[in-house]
């Protein structure tokens, strides 16, 4: 790997935690972070926080491709006070991911300290949600909640946004159904004063008005911030800023930066005015939805068991109508299904998608999807006063056992 000093600007020499990814005319630079993983969590860290310097908190959201990796990127660069003419990008993480990554990603929460007044007044903490509606549907927009949730409950985790942004392409016509859920999660959670906290950043843009990303927020009637013409608010960025420069297309490459510096600095001026939403609901609440959701998830199989062996004591009602004869009867067996309980595994929990807190007595899923933090099974937040809140004897949390399987 080519290391390259001539070309960064001086203003970043001071700047240790960097590794030179490409150097060609342009100097790509991987930061360096702190790294710290709780459960389904992660947290990166570039410098040191500042506790008596203001900081804003935004959460992103948005399907799978959107663009979220490189628009994060963006917002650092600009924090940092990077320019075009500097010839040097940082990037913080990998911004190429394959499909499996995509799919067992964590919530990712970004913090970037140490470049307050290079451009921005403040620090920034950048939450990036896992990408919603991809391939595993549903059940993994479940799960990706729930790992949202870890975050808000989580001591020493964030109780407060300043903006929630909804990532979508500029060419985008219609946005996934599934991103109501996260965004009624969201109202839950905060309040519905996080409306105005709610904005669109529309990615891949030539700098012209997204008409198609308009459309599908006004059809799909998201309800976030408006601006005086009351449409939904929003600002553009490109997704170039790290191309190799060559004298065909520099001049092109330019014009897509300046799209995004003109972008991060309207968001970053709308950042600044903007209230921090509280969060509303409380840890206890939090982990009593998660018993209730259990529960009802619970007794549903509950349900669909006892359905079955209804069906199967039918069955056998009428096999042994049939015979009219006694001894017809007595040579007769019939057969019907077998109904049973049987172990099946489940991917991965605290480094993949689901696990599954189960009690060893009932034979039952008390936790399953999304038990995200349960390192053990007493750890699950099913249990309370050390005994299961779910499974049918209410057996004690030792009577629990955790299930995950790697990708």
């Amino acid at each position: 790997m080519a290391t390259q000093k001539n070309n960064i600007s001086s203003k970043y020499k001071d700047i240790t935690s960097r590794v030179v990814i490409s150097s060609r005319s342009l100097a790509v630079y991987l930061l360096r972070t702190k790294k710290e993983k709780t459960g389904s969590l992660t947290r990166m860290t570039v410098g040191e926080k500042n506790p008596n310097k203001t900081n804003k908190t935004i959460l992103l959201v948005g399907e799978t491709g959107a663009g979220k990796s490189t628009l994060i990127n963006a917002l650092i660069n600009y924090t940092m006070g990077v320019k075009w003419e500097d010839k040097v990008w940082f990037q913080i993480g990998e911004e190429k991911r394959t499909q499996t990554e995509s799919q067992t990603s964590d919530v990712i929460v970004y913090e970037i300290f140490g470049f307050e007044n290079e451009t921005l007044p403040y620090s920034l903490t950048i939450i990036d949600t896992p990408g919603f509606g991809n391939i595993m549907g549903n059940k993994k927009d479940d799960v990706s909640n729930q790992k949202l949730l870890d975050l808000f409950r989580l001591e020493g985790g964030v109780n407060e946004v300043h903006a929630v942004g909804l990532v979508t392409k500029a060419s985008d016509n219609r946005l996934n159904d599934r991103l109501f859920y996260v965004f009624d999660s969201m109202m839950s959670l905060f309040g519905k004063d996080l409306e105005k906290n709610i904005v669109a950043l529309i990615t891949h843009s030539d700098g012209m008005p997204p008409k198609n990303a308009l459309t599908a927020l006004e059809h799909q009637k998201i309800k976030c911030a408006k601006n005086e013409k009351n449409q939904s608010l929003y600002f553009l960025f490109n997704n170039q800023q790290n191309k190799e420069r060559t004298d065909e297309n520099e001049f092109g490459l330019e014009t897509a930066w300046r799209v995004t510096e003109r972008g991060v600095r309207q968001f970053t001026a709308f950042l600044e005015e903007s209230e921090a939403q509280k969060l509303e609901t409380t840890s206890e609440d939090l982990n009593e939805r998660i018993r209730l959701t259990a529960c009802i998830h619970n007794l549903q199989e509950r349900i669909k068991f006892i359905e079955v062996k209804q069906r199967e004591i039918k069955n056998t009602q009428e096999a042994l109508k049939k015979p009219e004869e006694r001894k017809m009867i007595e040579e007769f067996t019939p057969r019907v299904a077998e109904v049973f309980k049987h172990k099946e595994p489940v991917r991965g929990g605290m480094c993949g998608l689901e696990a599954a807190v189960c009690c060893t007595v009932c034979k039952e899923n008390c936790h399953y999807p999304g038990c995200t933090l349960g390192w053990k099974p007493e750890n699950c937040k099913v249990m309370k006063d050390g005994h299961c809140t779910v499974c049918t004897k209410k057996c004690p949390a030792l009577d629990h056992e955790e299930k995950t399987r790697g990708m």
